[in-house]
């Protein structure tokens, strides 16, 4: 069957696929350094120990942020951004994390997940408001560590 291409079919399908793919916004897998980088082995490698030491310096300072005041997470990702400049297995993780974000999103923005999400989200409210009446008309306006046994 002539498909008007110089490749053969099987070709054909790959560079296909691949158009595809990019088309949709994903890049091609690999490495991100600089040509004049990657053509020095040695130079690549201490390329790839940099990149790896910054993102993990970054996610480090994420997990730290977790716990205390800062956008943890934001910055957890800020690393594997940067490790996702140069290794296929940070690239992989980011794309599973990105199609479930965008999976999550659509799925909350289902009109009966809303509706019960607004329900869960005021019944809870309820049940902490009755429990902070609760407090005050037994405790008053005084704090937990200022209670004297009684």
């Amino acid at each position: 069957m002539n498909t008007g291409s110089d490749k053969s079919g099987e070709a054909a399908v790959a560079a296909d696929e691949a158009g595809a793919g990019e088309a949709a916004g994903e890049r091609e897998l690999g490495s991100r350094a600089p040509e004049f980088v990657k053509a020095r082995r040695m130079l690549h490698m201490s390329w790839q120990v940099g990149v790896f030491v910054v993102g993990l310096a970054v996610v480090g300072a994420g997990i730290v942020m977790l716990p205390l005041p800062g956008p943890g997470w934001l910055v957890i990702f800020g690393g594997m951004a940067i490790w996702a400049t140069e290794f296929v297995w940070a690239q992989l993780v980011l794309r599973w994390t990105k199609h479930k974000v965008t999976v999550a999103a659509q799925r909350a923005l289902d009109p009966k997940v809303r509706r019960r999400n607004i329900i869960l989200t005021t019944v809870g409210l309820v049940i902490i408001a009755v429990l902070v009446g609760i407090y005050v008309w037994k405790f008053g306006l005084e704090m937990p560590w200022k209670i004297k046994d009684q």
